[in-house]
């Protein structure tokens, strides 16, 4: 099963590297939106207060971008191309295989991860060359530990996502539709302290506002300790969970829009 979900996960790694659309959306869209917001922001002199004391803006983006980045690979591209194989009737005829149907899973959910991390490798680049933004050794270990997390909970929640969209064209939509409202009140693109105190509570709720906590705390230089933001990394895993219940209940391997 272990051979065959590495198998399936190259093959739709590199059906995603040939898809110009999912290219653009998953890689170049999270690196433009942190020169934007870096360089709109993250001017000489400019700090954002966090946890520990203020940090330039620049620093403070990063992390944010990164938990974007995630987002775009594990949820949105992995609900767009779920919905896209089943409709098409490709999931319908992987199924009739012998080949196990978590290896089918698995392989699309390790894919989705590996682009995630090299999403984020490419941003910390990025913030680190262009920005000056440091990259705190010591707290390495929690920032690549979340980065998984992240990813593994957002595949859940977009296969649970997949499991309601009827029409292809209308899944990349959708997850916009769900994630950009939650960008702008979870620290992605307005740091929490500039959002009305209402906002921020709705924020809290949901794993964005988690995600990019624990990224954050990874990210901060005034972080002590290992970085693990233990509370948060907590609610994004039952956030996945509760969506690796919802797609179990719910997910079909045949069209749904036929």
């Amino acid at each position: 099963m272990i051979r065959t979900a590495l198998y399936l996960s190259g093959y739709d790694l590199r059906a995603f590297l040939r898809n110009r659309q999912s290219q653009f959306f998953t890689l170049a869209l999270p690196v433009l939106f942190l020169v934007i917001f870096a360089s709109v922001f993250g001017g000489s002199g400019n700090t954002t207060e966090v946890a520990g004391g203020p940090i330039s803006t620049s620093q403070y983006y990063v992390p944010g971008i990164i938990a974007l980045g995630i987002i775009a690979a594990c949820f949105g591209n992995l609900a767009s191309s779920v919905t896209a194989q089943r409709e098409r009737g490709v999931l319908k005829r992987r199924r009739a295989t012998p080949v196990p149907a978590t290896a089918v899973i698995a392989g699309r959910v390790l894919t989705a991860i590996v682009v995630a991390v090299g999403m984020a490798v490419v941003l910390l680049g990025i913030g680190w060359a262009a920005y000056g933004v440091d990259i705190p050794g010591r707290t390495a270990l929690a920032l690549a530990v979340t980065v998984v997390i992240g990813a593994a909970s957002f595949c859940c929640l977009g296969y649970a996502l997949a499991s309601f969209i009827r029409n292809e064209d209308a899944a990349l939509p959708a997850a916009m539709a769900f994630m950009l409202p939650l960008y702008f009140i979870s620290g992605v693109f307005v740091a929490v302290p500039a959002l009305p105190h209402w906002l921020a509570d709705v924020g809290e709720i949901f794993p964005v506002r988690h995600l990019a906590n624990a990224l954050l705390t990874a990210d901060n230089p005034h972080t002590t300790g290992l970085g693990f933001a233990g509370l948060d990394l907590l609610i994004v895993a039952a956030w996945g969970t509760a969506g690796l219940l919802v797609a179990l209940r719910k997910f079909s391997w045949q069209p749904l829009g036929r």
